[in-house]
């Protein structure tokens, strides 16, 4: 006889969940990831590992984000800081000049004007000097204002460098924050990794080919794979990802050694002199949308729906792209995963 207590455990207690390290390793996931990995059935080790990296990639765009966040910060305050020290140079220069007409009018200011008159031998080269010492006192009026101008300017910079320096602070928090959560994510999923079978992880491997869509739904007329309709910047593009075909996936990185996926579509694009945004949910918002079936050879392709994974179509129903930590910069089935969106920058 099963008795109520024991029902209701086995009842609130998820499928497979508890049998084996490896369930326990995708329970720790799910702590990580927000409950992402806890909905994949724990006898399915290959879907679990995807599901860590794939927790893995929105942690590293995240993380991207917010290095570029503090990479603006810190070419703000260093422009605030190269105006201040301008600013500062200009005060010192209006006030030395204030300095010497200040000493000069003082020497020239020992007797009243009125007596000087009556006392001099030379009337006219008195009054001479005197409207000379009139204009010198307009002048210094006119220097102290612009000292004064130039003054409220150096502290409008000063502020300035003061807001950038602790919005940077802020953010370099944030940032370190988000560098503890991939290493986190990614020391959790290489436990999985290592605690997997050959077979499961060769089950991984073709399991994500199996996910494809046949080339021919995608893709114009004879796209084949780096052949026609690459041309101009998609063409030059695609030719920068393809001549780094088999260099390693790094997260936070954007080339030319190593890439993590935003960071290889960046750098690709950057070699055809066009500015991507460095995550993977900027690049969704780039350039118009095309359908899937529209692709041609040098589009971006944002994966999933919160956009957090991107590649770059090659043609003939194939990707160029850095895949997860462990891999290399390669050729993929477009539908390798769910496709959000097809940009053409």
């Amino acid at each position: 006889m099963v008795s109520h207590r024991s029902s209701r455990h086995r009842a609130s207690t998820p499928r497979g969940r508890g049998l084996t390290a490896l369930s326990a390793a995708a329970a720790t996931a799910a702590t990580l990831g927000g409950g992402t990995a806890a909905a994949r059935p724990a006898e399915d080790p290959p879907a679990a590992l995807d599901g860590l990296y794939a927790d893995a990639e929105r942690a590293t765009e995240k993380y991207n984000a917010a290095a570029e966040r503090v990479g603006g910060l810190q070419r703000q305050l260093s422009r605030a800081q190269d105006r201040a020290a301008r600013g500062q140079a200009e005060v010192n220069r209006l006030r030395d000049s204030l300095g010497t007409v200040a000493g000069s009018q003082y020497r020239s200011a020992g007797f009243d004007p009125a007596l000087a008159l009556l006392l001099t031998d030379e009337p006219d080269a008195y009054l001479a000097r005197a409207a000379a010492l009139e204009r010198v006192g307009h002048r210094a009026a006119g220097r102290l204002a612009e000292l004064q101008r130039a003054q409220r300017v150096l502290r409008q910079h000063r502020q300035e460098g003061a807001r950038a320096l602790a919005e940077l602070a802020r953010h370099r928090t944030e940032l370190a924050d988000r560098r503890k959560d991939v290493r986190g994510r990614l020391a959790t999923a290489q436990r999985m990794l290592n605690r997997m079978s050959a077979e499961e992880r060769a089950a991984r491997e073709s399991r994500q080919e199996g996910a494809v869509r046949p080339a021919s739904a995608v893709g114009g007329p004879g796209s084949a794979v780096g052949g026609p309709g690459a041309e101009g910047r998609a063409g030059a593009a695609l030719a920068a990802a393809t001549s780094v075909l088999g260099r390693p996936y790094a997260w936070g990185q954007a080339g030319p050694s190593a890439f993590d996926c935003s960071g290889l579509t960046q750098w690709a694009y950057a070699r055809a002199g066009v500015a991507l945004p460095r995550t993977s949910q900027g690049q969704a918002g780039v350039g118009r949308s095309v359908s899937p079936s529209q692709a041609q050879p040098g589009d971006l392709v944002i994966y999933r729906g919160d956009a957090s994974h991107v590649a770059i179509y090659a043609g003939g129903g194939q990707v160029i792209h850095s895949p997860y930590p462990g891999a290399a910069v390669r050729y993929d089935p477009i539908g390798m995963m769910p496709v959000s969106a097809v940009q053409r920058p």
